[in-house]
């Protein structure tokens, strides 16, 4: 195993498509030249358009396995995805910082599938704050933010509130006044990231992608704002690959 490559994880649900969860994390580490670990939260039988069935892995073999992995490597970040519960989460961030405190976190706030399967309901905002502040990373889309703030309020809303736990990268791929721009809320600051090029055909596991992008390049030392900037060129090569929902890693 290279010496030369920072170590990443990714703790989500595995897609047998392999375009959303594990297997596309490992492919977008693959490329950004950082060595991928998986550990799965749930197993899923789907495919790119469709979702059929779900079930969980139990939390204490999601935690032991993090034990495992971090007891003999240095991971330097860590993507989490798809989880059922916010006590779910709060344990798998605790167990992360009981470890490696300074272990770089990023949620990847996938609440329901693409095809309308629900994996989460945020149902208690005190605990959600709480485990927000020993994450360093979220990124919600438009729809996603509302779901796990205040329906009542705007997305730009939600996400500067947020902002005051971790930072924020509000997904613009559900913006209709600006589609395809993304925020990035980051303590006092709004960073504008706006589309290099025209997106014409959307992706299956597209913010997985973009997640797990993130994710290795705070692995390769970029801050959080190189990181971001530097995937949303990732994510744009990715979802103009093809013009099918599965799409492919290039350089």
């Amino acid at each position: 195993m290279s010496n030369n490559r920072p170590f990443t994880l990714t703790i989500a649900g595995f897609d047998p498509s392999g375009g959303a969860g594990v297997l596309a994390d490992i492919k977008t580490f693959e490329k950004h030249l950082v060595y991928g670990f998986a550990i799965v939260t749930g197993n899923t039988i789907q495919t790119d358009n469709n979702f059929v069935k779900m079930e969980w892995i139990s939390i204490t073999f999601v935690t032991e396995s993090i034990e495992t992995v971090f007891k003999k490597y240095e991971i330097k970040a860590v993507k989490i995805g798809i989880i059922p519960s916010l006590e779910y989460l709060e344990k798998i961030v605790a167990t992360i910082k009981k470890i490696a405190p300074n272990t770089k976190i990023i949620w990847d706030t996938v609440l329901k599938s693409s095809t309308g399967f629900n994996f989460l309901t945020v149902d208690n905002q005190t605990k959600l704050h709480a485990i927000l502040t020993q994450i360093d990373l979220i990124t919600p889309n438009y729809d996603e933010i509302l779901r796990l703030g205040d329906p009542n309020q705007s997305a730009e809303y939600n996400a500067k509130s947020f902002s005051k736990f971790c930072a924020v990268l509000l997904k613009g791929g559900h913006n209709l006044m600006a589609l395809g721009t993304d925020s990035l809320f980051i303590a006092d600051q709004i960073i504008t990231l706006v589309p290099t090029t025209e997106i014409s055909a959307s992706k299956h596991g597209s913010g997985c992608v973009l997640a797990a992008s993130i994710t290795a390049n705070i692995a390769l030392g970029f801050d959080i704002i190189t990181a971001c900037k530097t995937s949303k060129i990732y994510i744009e090569k990715f979802l103009t690959s093809n013009t099918t929902l599965l799409g492919y890693h290039y350089d």
